[in-house]
């Protein structure tokens, strides 16, 4: 529970960044923890539930928009019109190539992020698959053949699979230390879903 409300608030801090600049959750001089504590001591109990859906209404009293958290990266931004392509991740995997892997993502996100204000811009707010968090990289372990969605996975190697979740990440996220993230990651699948036995889900 405390990793969804912490993942939920990185991308609530993500979605104000851009907002005036009135409340300390706003102020990203502030360090993160501060501006965190600060955002949840404004949310209600129905605020701080409504924003576990994957489509948050906007909290207008604090200058917060709609935010959707449904989005897909797997191998280029999934489901919009006119981007990049990629092969899938067990095809990079098969690579080896941490660094072309980090390319890959970094520009699945200069993509994503420029194909979101487009959407924006043009007046779509809270629709599925138009998101700056996206639920990317798929780090199950391909363990069976079986399975349907072995394709989005690195392999059978968790240490292969490990090292190339990580230049995902950072790929798709950007510096640690720019002043926003490009993308929100979510690495998946946490629990329960990484082979074709009746008895994981």
């Amino acid at each position: 529970m405390k990793r969804h409300v912490f993942t939920g608030l990185c991308c609530l801090l993500f979605a104000a960044a851009s907002l005036a600049q009135s409340y300390p959750f706003n102020d990203p001089k502030l360090p993160f923890e501060q501006r965190a504590d600060d955002l949840i001591g404004r949310l209600t109990l129905e605020e701080k539930a409504a924003l576990m859906c994957d489509q948050s209404q906007a909290i207008p009293r604090l200058g917060i928009r709609p935010f959707n958290w449904w989005s897909e990266a797997l191998h280029g931004y999934a489901n919009n019109d006119n981007v990049t392509v990629f092969p899938e991740p067990i095809g990079m995997a098969a690579s080896f190539n941490e660094a072309l892997v980090f390319d890959i993502f970094d520009a699945t996100s200069t993509e994503a992020r420029a194909k979101y204000h487009q959407w924006i811009n043009a007046g779509n707010l809270n629709k599925r698959f138009l998101s700056l968090s996206v639920w990317t990289p798929n780090v199950n372990i391909f363990r069976d053949p079986r399975w349907g969605r072995g394709q989005e996975t690195y392999g059978e190697d968790p240490y292969l699979t490990a090292r190339m979740g990580v230049q995902v990440v950072k790929g798709l996220q950007g510096p640690s230390d720019a002043p926003y993230r490009k993308l929100l990651a979510c690495a998946k699948h946490f629990a329960v879903h990484s082979g074709p036995e009746w008895s994981r889900h």
